[in-house]
């Protein structure tokens, strides 16, 4: 079974050039498919559009939110709802091309678990979109490690089980190849066809990248210190303390020249500084705690197991 996952929100006109355009590259490919369109709380028709395909086609299904909850949200319920081994997310505003679908799941055929697509050509305003887009890719590949030239493309293909755990937030739909990275997935990446909006407009703006750049730094902060936050507010904590050591040391080395505790500001930096560093050292603790309660709480495992040989489905972890 392969999940098409499509995100609406105000596309009255190009829902159904989108449908026309998948059924036929789905009848074409053959087997057992559906899409899932999730309406993120539409107020022109594509509610009622979408219901008279869902009536009219039993591979339709639909969601409805009932408020505009945004881009992750959506993805994240179409994932939720899909029953298929091979789950496909794009784009409802006609821009991504139903025809690079069995380009795609090529590549999963290879051994891949993921296939992101590349909009090498990409048909948008080139200050507003573009040119951010290049920039913010380049920065998530630095920090994350995962080489992808358009993290921002929703046309990918992912392989179920390397996505049905994972919890998105804010805009972290984007790193969704991250993700799949962390539970060992094998990642590809093709060029895809990209089309310029021919009917509604853009949700996003310049202001996106600022909240991209906040998220990357949370996929960061939970790839290396998930699991042991103190090494990070213990670094910090130490460094604040070392911070403090020197200006008591500098406080005393201006006092044996003559000057007064009150004639520089070092004495109140020593105090702020080791102050800084208690609250780093109890955050880091506390932070613990709260890692240790999630794990404990809901059974998680600290491992994920692949693959198992001669074992019973009960034994082991993960």
């Amino acid at each position: 079974m392969i999940s098409l996952t499509i995100p609406v929100y105000n596309e009255q006109d190009a829902i159904l050039p989108l449908f026309e355009k998948v059924w036929g590259v789905m009848q074409k490919r053959g087997g057992p498919w559906e899409i899932i369109f999730v309406n993120d709380g539409s107020h022109d028709a594509s509610p009622v559009i979408l219901d008279r395909l869902a009536d009219e086609h039993p591979e339709v299904k639909v969601v409805h939110f009932r408020r505009n909850f945004g881009q992750t949200a959506a993805m994240m319920a179409g994932f939720d709802f899909a029953s298929g081994h091979t789950i496909i997310p794009m784009d409802g505003d006609g821009q991504n091309d139903p025809e690079d679908i069995p380009r795609m799941l090529a590549k999963l055929d290879e051994g891949f678990e993921v296939c992101s697509g590349w909009r090498k050509d990409r048909q948008d305003n080139a200050l507003q979109r573009n040119l951010p887009s290049i920039m913010a890719n380049k920065l998530i590949s630095v920090v994350s490690g995962v080489a992808l030239h358009d993290f921002g493309c929703s046309l990918k293909a992912y392989r179920a089980e390397v996505i049905k755990g994972v919890r998105l937030y804010g805009e972290m739909h984007r790193f969704l190849p991250i993700y799949a990275k962390w539970h060992g997935a094998r990642i590809s990446e093709i060029p895809v066809n990209h089309f310029a909006r021919t009917s509604g407009s853009s949700k996003y703006g310049l202001e996106r990248v600022l909240k991209v750049v906040m998220d990357l730094v949370t996929v960061k902060f939970l790839d290396k210190y998930m699991m042991k936050p103190m090494y990070l507010f213990g670094f910090w904590g130490m460094m604040f303390f070392v911070a403090s050591a020197v200006f008591v040391a500098w406080t005393l080395y201006m006092r044996s020249l003559g000057y007064y505790f009150t004639a520089t500001p070092l004495p109140m930096m020593a105090v702020f500084s080791f102050m800084t560093g208690v609250i780093c050292v109890l955050m880091g603790l506390l932070a613990e705690m709260v890692t240790r309660t999630f794990h404990e709480s809901q059974n998680k495992s600290i491992y994920m197991v692949g693959k198992t040989r001669n074992l019973g489905e009960s034994a082991g972890g993960g």
